[in-house]
């Protein structure tokens, strides 16, 4: 249980792809509308789990990490285990949605 943390293009590396844990990261941008809705919900899976990672990568201060990913679309909520992007989800939804998307429900 814990706090969402903050990824950057020179961390995510090591917190994201090297991790024990699997990772839930949040790609997402301050001017997007449905990413701040998502935002509390994103917390509240942080501070509910203590199975799983949750971070957030600013699209705009890492692209290359969306480029990477093809990642079109925000928000956009990967699944990270064993450094592969297993799952993900598309778009703003209630966190039922979200968790069933990536197999945590």
């Amino acid at each position: 249980m814990g706090d969402v943390i903050e990824i950057t293009s020179d961390t995510f590396q090591g917190l994201v792809l090297e991790s024990e844990q699997p990772v839930l990261v949040d790609f997402w941008a301050p001017w997007c509308g449905p990413c701040r809705m998502i935002g509390p919900v994103i917390e509240e899976i942080a501070n509910d789990r203590d199975d799983i990672v949750v971070a957030k990568v600013n699209v705009d201060e890492a692209p290359d990490i969306a480029q990477a990913y093809g990642i079109q679309g925000i928000p956009f909520i990967g699944l990270f285990e064993g450094g592969q992007l297993v799952k993900h989800a598309v778009g703003a939804m209630p966190r039922a949605g979200i968790e069933q998307a990536l197999g945590l429900a």
